[in-house]
């Protein structure tokens, strides 16, 4: 059964999903991602994907504030990427209750900062991901061609001890038009790492798709804005229900 990841993109403060993370095409679901984390969890999900925007596009972490108080109002993991550059800066995220660092970047430019914390916090801690554009490695908030291809970048992980990889493809992400299971597949197939898929899911049907590769290590999958634009069927008595509450807790399921 595929685990099920909301995703929460944090950029000026607000909870926003960008069309293939490019600058100006934000659209503003929540002023407060720390309410949004509060509703996917009263929504009973299990575990959370956060990303720092400004930190991707600035190279540093900055919207730690934000996510310490997400930390504090649920009670279910929440992993974070976006602008990780350092081992101290890890740490730091670990300190504060961080269940996995997601490193992206930092997998180009420093892979012996992989290393160091695979080594240090485990594998189970530390996810590298990878963003395509055809097949080819994006980095710097998806602004820098490294011509990398992804594949190749995985296994190099893989040698240093990473056992996990988020996979986004780009052309998908933010546009419902369907994830890219070939991709998906391939970089499954090709480096037996577990794989969670990100980008382009739209409905019900992109999931049971997705959950035919989980024979293949595809055992999990980051949807945003499918979920913001409620294009599951359960999400309209939801936000039935919640129209009449006064708290959605942190522990509250509906």
């Amino acid at each position: 059964m595929l685990l099920i990841l909301p995703a929460i993109d944090i950029k000026d403060g607000r909870c926003v999903r960008l069309v293939q993370g490019a600058k100006g095409t934000e659209k503003i679901y929540s002023d407060d991602p720390v309410q949004m984390a509060i509703l996917w969890r009263g929504e009973n999900s299990k575990t959370l994907h956060v990303v720092d925007l400004d930190g991707a596009f600035e190279g540093k972490m900055k919207n730690l504030d934000v996510l310490q108080r997400m930390m504090k109002a649920v009670d279910i993991p929440i992993q974070i990427g976006g602008g990780i550059r350092t081992y101290e800066q890890v740490k730091q995220l670990f300190d504060i209750g961080v269940y996995r660092v997601v490193i992206g970047t930092s997998a180009i430019d420093d892979p012996e900062l992989v290393s160091r914390c695979v080594k240090d916090f485990g594998a189970r801690k530390i996810v590298v991901g990878i963003d395509a554009k055809n097949g080819v490695v994006m980095t710097k908030g998806w602004l820098e061609n490294t011509g990398i291809e992804a594949v190749s970048l995985a296994l190099n992980m893989k040698s240093l001890g990473v056992t996990r990889i988020v996979y986004t493809d780009i052309t998908r992400d933010g546009m419902l038009s369907g994830p890219n299971f070939e991709a998906i597949r391939h970089i499954a197939q090709q480096t037996g790492l577990k794989v969670t898929a990100s980008g382009g899911v739209s409905d019900y049907n992109d999931l049971i798709k997705l959950q035919e590769l989980e024979m293949f290590g595809v055992d999990s999958v980051i949807i945003g804005k499918a979920l913001y634009e409620n294009r599951f069927s359960c999400q309209a008595l939801w936000r039935e229900n919640e129209k009449i509450l006064d708290d959605l807790g942190p522990t509250r399921r509906i």
